[in-house]
């Protein structure tokens, strides 16, 4: 299975992980899965610790490496895609994690059930 982590989900895995579902817990940590996090997400979450609302690693990228969750790049077809999406959904992090599962086949692990609207493969956590 392909997955790509939600900013919340990103941040519990990191930090938290008894606040996942047992079963997003479980897909995460199984090594026969491949684990992503967008940069759209390392963007969210360094303008929320810039801005004081969010206690995040300061170095993600060595964070990432330490658990093995493997950064996803933001590409102009990604862009493009993300931008065309309807408006089910104004935040534009969650736009692009939706482009991107889209584009690269990936299941979203999320909390965000708003999300299903776009007919993207969700995981609940």
């Amino acid at each position: 299975m392909r997955l790509l982590l939600d900013t919340h989900v990103l941040l519990w895995a990191l930090g938290d992980p008894a606040s996942l579902s047992q079963d997003a817990r479980g897909a995460i940590e199984d090594d026969s899965n491949d684990v992503l996090a967008s940069a759209a997400s390392a963007w969210e979450i360094s303008i929320k610790r810039t801005a004081g609302k969010l206690d995040a690693p300061e170095d993600l990228a060595s964070a990432l490496d330490a658990t093995g969750i493997d950064p996803l790049a933001i590409t102009v077809e990604h862009a493009v895609a993300a931008g065309a999406l309807p408006l089910h959904h104004c935040d534009p992090f969650d736009r692009m994690l939706v482009a991107q599962a889209r584009i690269e086949g990936l299941t979203l692990v999320t909390r965000d059930s708003l999300l299903s609207r776009y007919g993207v493969a969700l995981m609940a956590v």
